[in-house]
């Protein structure tokens, strides 16, 4: 299949291409659709990280769904990023080089295959006026969906994505101060930018393929891209809380998991967490909740080591 760049760049009003490679080995399955009356070029990625399957499927149904003639502008969607590490079916991280594809951007042409996939995205993200990251619980994760917006861009840029991510049916938004994700990248560069996140624990739920394709839809309704009846009635979309900061619970020994909160839950400062149990069942290490907030995701797998993200909340 053609390379991206090259499809996008002989498109003409009113077509539907696919396409794939960006260079090498590089393979992003990918669709192309521009609209019949001129508007926004929005790029939108899922499957940077492989096992995060209901964006995956949102996106390849959106990319099957999705016609030019209720399109203005040009929408690239990018179906899976990380081809590999979705092929072999390992959380968070690109197969050949085991880095995290969402900690390298904006990347490197001449780095490790997670530093060069970034590097292309880069690319299209330059040419791009809105960028939407789709994200959501990995294998090992359940999570409350929610969205994150970029904290260190110029604020018309973050402003820009507030305006965006409320049109969404999510009730909460964390403004991230991270650098190195996708969408904190774009939005360095200037591209307003969200990450979403839906979906978890290694599943694909009908009900949360269907919300999360709602939600790109009332996105793209409101960047005017597709019609005006795509967005979600404000009557049907739940108040947002933005959130400045998050508290991201790590595990300080290796051992076995034992939450005793759920995704979305409220927690009071001092309520507990969950422990870690030694192979044999004993407690060795208890967790509390450094301050009041609600839980955004958790991992649940019984097994964490050292440093696994165990509860974020905010």
């Amino acid at each position: 299949m053609d390379d991206i760049k090259s499809v996008w760049s002989s498109m003409k009003a009113g077509e539907k291409k696919r396409a794939a490679m960006c260079a090498e080995d590089v393979d992003m399955p990918a669709t192309i659709i521009t609209g019949l009356r001129p508007g926004k070029t929005v790029l939108l990625t899922a499957g940077i990280h492989g096992c995060e399957y209901c964006s995956i499927q949102a996106a390849i149904e959106l990319a099957d769904e999705l016609r030019p003639e209720e399109v203005s502008g040009t929408l690239l969607i990018i179906h899976i990023a990380n081809s590999s590490g979705f092929k072999e079916r390992l959380p968070e991280v690109v197969a050949e080089d085991g880095k995290n594809l969402n900690r390298v951007f904006p990347g490197k042409a001449d780095g490790s295959k997670s530093e060069r996939i970034a590097w292309h995205i880069t690319g299209l993200q330059k040419s791009s006026d809105f960028y939407i990251d789709m994200h959501g619980g990995d294998l090992h994760e359940s999570m409350h969906p929610f969205v994150f917006i970029p904290g260190v861009a110029e604020d018309p840029v973050t402003q820009a994505a507030r305006e965006a991510a409320q049109a969404l049916s999510v009730d909460m938004r964390v403004r991230s101060r991270a650098t190195t994700g996708a969408y904190n990248s774009a939005a360095i560069l200037g591209v307003p930018s969200m990450l979403i996140e839906r979906g978890g624990n290694g599943q694909i739920s009908r009900t949360e393929v269907d919300a999360y394709k709602r939600d790109v839809r009332s996105v793209l309704a409101h960047l005017s891209v597709l019609p005006a009846d795509r967005l979600i009635p404000p009557a049907q979309r739940p108040q947002q809380r933005e959130l400045d900061s998050a508290v991201y619970l790590e595990a300080d020994t290796e051992g076995c998991w034992h939450p005793c909160v759920a995704p979305g839950q409220p927690v009071l400062q001092g309520q507990s967490l969950g422990e870690v149990r030694t192979s044999f069942g004993e407690p060795c290490r208890q967790y509390a909740a450094e301050r009041d907030g609600r839980v955004l995701y958790m991992t649940v797998s019984l097994a964490v080591e050292k440093g696994t993200p165990l509860v974020a909340y905010g």
